[in-house]
């Protein structure tokens, strides 16, 4: 790959987008460990949470739904303002 297209590929040069991966890494291992969350934990959970959908069944999904609309309530609104005054580039 030419530099230029690694570059757009990552989203910057390649050395700056390790940094801010590692820092953002460690702090999301920080928020973790915080609140002793764990990769193992996440994925049990990810795991009973889709066994819950496959036994609930529609009640499940409304659930999800809702999740949904409770979730985009916040975002939708965060994303256009950020949109608005620039803050997406």
């Amino acid at each position: 790959m030419a530099n230029g297209s690694m570059q757009r590929f990552f989203g910057g040069s390649p050395g700056a987008v390790v940094v801010k991966l590692v820092f953002l890494s460690i702090l999301v291992g920080a928020f973790m460990a915080f609140f002793d969350i764990t990769p193992r934990g996440l994925i049990d959970g990810t795991v009973r949470f889709v066994r819950g959908i496959l036994n609930r069944g529609f009640a499940a999904v409304e659930e999800v739904f809702w999740w949904l609309v409770y979730g985009a309530v916040i975002v939708v609104p965060v994303w256009l303002v950020l949109r608005l005054f620039g803050g997406g580039r």
